[in-house]
């Protein structure tokens, strides 16, 4: 049989209770404020962002790296086996690209 509690006790218990439930209230009441809510998308966000940038910084620079492995030698010379037909095919893009906007404007 359980030990009988003294009112007291109870009143004690009732108490305590109160304030845990006042502390649980006021940690729930910082967490759904707009401001705090605000706050937590904007962090998420700019870490996002940064992962993002980081990510294509790095793509950015082993993209570059690989053409200038591509298209020079060890010791930093140009490769003009390999730039002379990049040049050629980068110029008749730009002349296909150039005549077919002179044809749009006609």
């Amino acid at each position: 049989m359980p030990e009988a509690r003294t009112p007291a006790q109870i009143e004690a218990d009732i108490v305590r209770r109160r304030e845990q439930l006042a502390e649980t209230l006021d940690e729930i009441g910082v967490r759904m404020h707009p401001k705090t809510i605000i706050g937590d998308a904007k962090a998420r966000v700019a870490s996002t962002v940064d992962q993002t940038a980081g990510r294509a910084y790095v793509a950015v620079n082993r993209l570059v790296t690989d053409v200038k492995v591509a298209l020079c030698h060890e010791d930093g010379a140009p490769r003009v086996e390999r730039i002379v037909p990049v040049a050629l095919f980068a110029a008749g893009v730009v002349g296909v690209v150039v005549l077919s906007v002179r044809r749009r404007r006609r």
